[in-house]
């Protein structure tokens, strides 16, 4: 009779985490991927779950920025947000979870307000990543770090609204010069035109977004922003299907196997 050790499926204890990513990618699009470093600038619904599907996707080094501590509003779209996470910094969570994930990931943090004035010498000093994503929801800093990134020739994404919209059918990739309905996108195409931001890949919704209860302040064609303390709806998928979303276009960008050509 077999003991409950020999039961165990045949080839369990050789597997590994990346086994099923090499079966798509190939090992030498899997090495392109694991020698890689991403900038995750957020780490809120769409930067917690970025990087998350990042380590899972084997990125071999990580730089995670974010200033705030996890707070109770976050548990319903965060992946750094538990109960047991309350008050802990959003930099040091996500550290510990990429290295649950995966142990060899290189894991860079940086816990600090970036300012207008600070945010270019901040990330200056941080390891020189090969691509960034802007999960950031202050317009003017994201508007410094597209132009950061223009600048240095560093491929960049950038998260566009997700508050107070309900369907995740309606996202999509493209230049910020094709966003609709967007309150944020509106005033980032426009500022990104005056401050010669001349290409700015985005990730964006065409919903129009709903009204929340309480109170709120209108930013035209439906939009509302923030009035003091954040008063933004946030259902509890759509940020982690954009952090998702984002993650896929950053891994098939650096394997070479973008979404509608192979190179």
């Amino acid at each position: 009779m077999g003991t409950q050790e020999d039961e165990r499926p045949k080839g369990t204890a050789q597997e590994s985490a990346t086994d099923r990513l090499r079966l798509v990618m190939g090992k030498a699009r899997l090495a392109r991927v694991q020698a890689a470093r991403v900038m995750v600038v957020g780490l809120g619904g769409v930067g917690s779950n970025c990087a998350e599907a990042l380590a899972r996707g084997g990125v071999g080094s990580l730089v995670l920025v974010d200033r705030d501590v996890v707070a109770p509003s976050n548990i319903n779209r965060q992946a750094v947000a538990y109960q047991s996470t309350v008050g802990q910094a959003k930099t040091e969570v996500m550290a510990r979870i990429v290295a649950d994930i995966n142990p060899t990931c290189e894991v860079t943090t940086l816990r600090a307000f970036l300012s207008k004035e600070s945010l270019v010498p901040a990330l200056s000093t941080l390891p020189c990543p090969d691509y960034v994503v802007d999960a950031i929801d202050t317009i003017s800093q994201k508007l410094i770090l597209a132009r950061w990134c223009q600048d240095e020739g560093l491929p960049l994404v950038s998260s566009m609204g997700g508050a107070n919209k309900l369907d995740p059918t309606r996202l999509r990739f493209s230049d910020i010069g094709c966003t609709t309905n967007d309150p944020l996108a509106r005033i980032m195409r426009k500022e990104c035109r005056r401050r010669g931001i001349r290409h700015l890949e985005v990730l964006w919704s065409d919903e129009r977004p709903q009204e929340p209860e309480g109170k709120a302040v209108a930013l035209g064609e439906g939009g509302f922003v923030r009035e003091g303390a954040s008063i933004l709806g946030t259902m509890s998928y759509l940020s982690p299907i954009m952090g998702q979303m984002i993650a896929g276009r950053v891994i098939s960008e650096l394997a070479g196997l973008s979404w509608g050509r192979q190179v």
